[in-house]
């Protein structure tokens, strides 16, 4: 059975068991500030289990794209030493809100794996909670007394705290599980040792491929459980381990999941990977193999997180798929030895393999590619620079061990690993300091810690029921009532209270636009609102005070001033969207936004740069929007199909629900859940002040709108004033500027003709100096010259002979610059390089640089030290 199959009969399954059927949630989450990114199957439907929210129907089942790379949950050291760990997985879940529990969702589980599918019960181990006397949480006897309708007692593990109760993270619903592992040894090996005694033992061959979870507990701030008001059931399996079974395999990387993935990078490498079913394989072979499985994994996670709106960056979510991606780089690098981008162009595999049923890989594919192979040529510039950063540590080291605190230097600063490091330093017969190394990294992860550690109190609830809603679309102030408030402390914010009330007219942020801010005003006293947030499905109200009376009757007033400045930015974004797509082609995406008082930011896809007289166009196409003084259209609780059948925009990675608000302004019309003018009008004048790239396919657009456009004309003309003035107040100031360039452009000729005549002059002067050491002619020399003098100088120095050795140095206006000119019979026969010559000789001048074996340069900002680094030069030929 292939794995786009395997997919469709659990689904196909459930379905038939009263099961509503969903979409996978975008990989990377939006509206979740406790998540980077969805790390299981039940991510998406925390608010249903909190009870902020109605599921639209109590049985539900899907497939869940999930990462897990970060926080409770991180795999990524496992991946690829292993056959069955993963970054990216599918999770196939099947879940109940209140419906059935344990009796139902055991055999459910049952059927489908040995009816269905049709696995040898004879290798299924399942295993159920043996009970906690600390936490008063019994042995799961319930589950016990159901599995044994369908298997033998000696294959009914007892599992402890660790293994058989799950939890969504430190507070929050948890309870008991029961999972199902399955024995994938051959005959002999099973009849040599149980696989009873091998389950969570790690073995590779007799692992967890379903879980089911009973949610019936909450844990709390202080530890303690208590009993959720409704029970649910909440279920994971893991796909690539279920089609290993399926497939008959005995690694998730000899499944169809992965084996055309492997095929392109042995096609592209000309490597070859090795099954999991040949034994005794070489350390050589086991090396390429381990990098084949890093890489086609990696692959999986950085292309969906791409298509889902994550890109590669240096904070963040990005930076977790950036450094994802980069391990993959280097374990083609080192063990496959590819030095050219190659990993982007797995993405065509992929798209193929699972376009079908996740069309956002298909469509967003050229991007994905993009994106890809601009990373991955950064990274590979990035590992030359760090080797030859690694040459200058190992020159430097007077021992047989590298010191481990430089080495976390080159990783932390410059993303060189830690292994290659390690790698390379063995080749020398050299050791690395891994424990100054693992300090230095321990050292680094406590002060992240300690930056963004928060602790969070329960909540304490002040109104029964779900009753909290959002009036803020119809009302800027509305009475209000305080349902529960919560304290939150953290390093970076301090002390902070987070207040829920029942008909909340702040806009949370979200879709790019910041919170709104305002006031609690009651009878006594007023509460400032320093944002708004969304979390599980409740809108949360930041302030640093909580009010004395918590009971009273309270008017929750939106600052309007800043709500209305946002609103106008957030109208333009959608006048902008718009607009590019008519100007550069309809292939324009957002890709990413934010929204703000002050100014907008549009990131959106496009392969080239986006010319001045493009900007102008798009400029002019949203002024005239907003001249046609268009009236906003909203509809809310619209069908999503229809919705999109009638032209609305929707966006990969936003995760919509079964009906959606649209907004639209004459041709513009987009699915969108901000806060937007009545009428295009108030928008008054929109302006772009800047464009420029992000990542490989995405541009970035800042723009100002409203009063921000008439400060910043405001602005131009004072500047202009200035500059008039300076001329002397001429009557054409454009005409005086151009007369000003023209005259320095004649007078920069006149100095460079007056230099190089200089320089001519000197070379007679200098040949006098030149010393022989070693056999080669040698001078290192400060020289009254700029740096583009000193070159001149160097070149015709460099005539005089094929075996010079040459250092000049410059320090005009305070700025020392090394010029290095190496004869290239000397580069040839002595081994000498100009680019390591002023890369060592540029620390005396706080400074760095390189160029050609035969002449480099280097910059610096010591000019102090420009005569040690002179006296060093002579080194180089001892």
């Amino acid at each position: 059975m292939k794995s786009q199959d395997v997919r469709k009969q659990f689904l196909d399954f459930f379905q038939s068991k009263g099961h509503l059927i969903v979409p996978s949630a975008p990989i990377v989450l939006k509206d979740d500030p406790t998540l980077m990114f969805n790390n299981s199957g039940m991510a998406q439907f925390k608010e249903y289990f909190l009870g902020n929210a109605t599921p639209k129907s109590n049985r539900i089942a899907d497939t869940q794209k999930c990462l897990r790379v970060s926080g409770k949950h991180n795999d990524l050291e496992d991946v690829g030493f292993d056959t069955y760990h993963h970054t990216m997985f599918e999770m196939l879940g099947n879940w109940s809100f209140g419906d059935y529990f344990k009796k139902e969702a055991l055999p459910f589980a049952w059927e489908f794996l040995t009816e269905v599918l049709k696995l040898d019960k004879s290798r299924l181990y399942v295993s159920v909670f043996e009970g906690n006397e600390a936490e008063n949480v019994p042995f799961d006897q319930e589950a016990f007394a159901i599995w044994k309708q369908f298997v033998p007692e000696d294959r009914i593990i007892l599992g402890n705290k660790k293994d058989n109760f799950w939890e969504m993270g430190d507070q929050g619903p948890c309870g008991p599980c029961s999972e199902i592992h399955i024995d994938l040894r051959t005959d002999s090996e099973r009849a040599a040792v149980s696989g009873a005694s091998l389950v969570n033992a790690d073995h590779p061959q007799v692992v967890e491929i379903w879980n089911n979870v009973f949610m019936e507990f909450n844990r709390k701030a202080d530890g303690s459980l208590e009993k959720l008001p409704a029970q649910h059931v909440d279920t994971g399996m893991g796909f690539e381990r279920l089609c290993m079974a399926i497939q008959n395999v005995t690694s998730n990387y000899d499944t169809d999941v992965f084996t055309p993935l492997i095929q392109k990078v042995e096609a592209i490498t000309g490597l070859n990977y090795t099954s999991d079913a040949v034994k005794n394989i070489s350390e050589e072979q086991n090396k390429t193999n381990i990098a084949i499985r890093v890489i086609v994994d990696h692959v999986r996670a950085v292309a969906f997180a791409i298509a889902d709106g994550q890109l590669p960056s240096n904070t963040g979510a990005g930076y977790v798929i950036r450094r994802i991606l980069r391990r993959a780089i280097r374990y083609g690098f080192t063990f496959l030895d590819t030095k050219e981008p190659f990993i982007y162009q797995l993405v065509a595999v992929l798209a193929e393999q699972m376009g079908a049923f996740f069309p956002e890989i298909k469509s967003q594919q050229n991007l994905v590619t993009n994106v890809i192979r601009e990373e991955e040529a950064s990274f590979l510039r990035t590992l030359d620079q760090g080797l030859q950063l690694l040459e200058n540590v190992i020159s430097e080291t007077k021992s047989n061990e590298v010191s481990g605190t430089k080495a976390f230097e080159l990783y932390d600063t410059f993303g060189f690993p830690k292994d290659l490091t390690a790698l390379i330093l063995r080749e020398r017969g050299l050791e690395l300091d891994e424990a100054g190394f693992d300090t230095a990294m321990q050292e680094q992860k406590a002060r992240s810690r300690a930056a963004s550690e928060v602790s969070t109190d329960d909540w304490k609830i002040l109104v029964q029921g779900n009753t909290e809603t959002f009036v803020g679309y119809d009302q800027t102030q509305a009475d209000v009532k305080i349902t529960r408030i919560r304290k939150v402390d953290s390093k970076k914010d301090g002390v902070l209270y987070q207040i829920v009330v029942d008909n909340s007219p702040f806009y949370p942020e979200g879709g790019g636009q910041v919170g709104d801010r305002g006031t609690l005003v009651s009878a006594n006293e007023t509460i400032q609102i320093i944002d708004t947030k969304k979390e599980n499905n409740l809108i949360l109200l930041l302030t640093k005070q909580l009010p004395e009376n918590l009971n009273a009757p309270f008017v929750a007033k939106v600052n309007m001033d800043l709500r209305a400045a946002s609103a106008k930015n957030h109208s333009a974004t959608h006048l902008m969207h718009l607009a590019l797509r008519t100007v550069l082609g309809t292939h324009v995406e957002q890709k990413g936004s934010l929204v703000n008082p002050n100014n907008l930011r549009f990131d959106f896809s496009h392969f080239a740069k986006v010319t001045d007289d493009e900007l102008q166009q798009v400029e002019d196409f949203v002024n005239a929007r907003i001249q046609q003084q268009l009236p906003l259209i909203e509809r809310r609780d619209i069908p999503f199909a229809q919705a999109v059948e009638e032209g609305a925009m929707a966006l990969f990675g936003e995760k919509y629900g079964d009906t959606v608000r649209a907004i639209k302004f004459g041709d513009s019309m987009e699915l969108c859940g901000g806060i937007h003018v009545k009428n295009t009008a108030e928008i008054w004048s929109f302006k772009i002040v800047s464009e420029g790239a992000v990542a490989s396919g995405i541009r970035r657009i800042e723009a100002i709108t409203s009063d921000a456009v008439k400060k910043y004309f405001a602005n131009q003309e004072g500047l202009l004033a200035e500059i008039k003035l300076s001329l002397k107040n001429p009557q054409d100031a454009l005409k005086a500027v151009v007369a000003l360039q023209e005259d320095n452009a004649k007078l920069k000729k006149q100095v460079e003709a007056l230099l190089k005549d200089k320089a001519k002059n000197m070379k007679g002067d200098l040949a006098k100096e030149i010393q022989e050491i070693n056999g080669v002619q040698f001078l290192a020399k400060q020289v009254d010259l700029n740096p583009e003098g000193a070159k001149d100088l160097a070149y015709e120095l460099g005539t005089l002979g094929t075996n010079l050795f040459l250092v000049l140095a410059t320090a005009q206006e305070d700025k020392p610059m090394l010029s290095c000119y190496i004869s290239k019979e000397l580069v040839a026969d002595k081994n000498l390089n100009a680019g390591q010559v002023v890369r060592e000789l540029g620390k005396f001048i706080q400074g760095g640089g390189g160029g050609q074996p035969f002449f480099a340069t280097a910059g610096g900002k010591n000019p102090e030290g420009i005569a040690a680094a002179l006296e060093k030069a002579k080194d180089f030929l001892k």
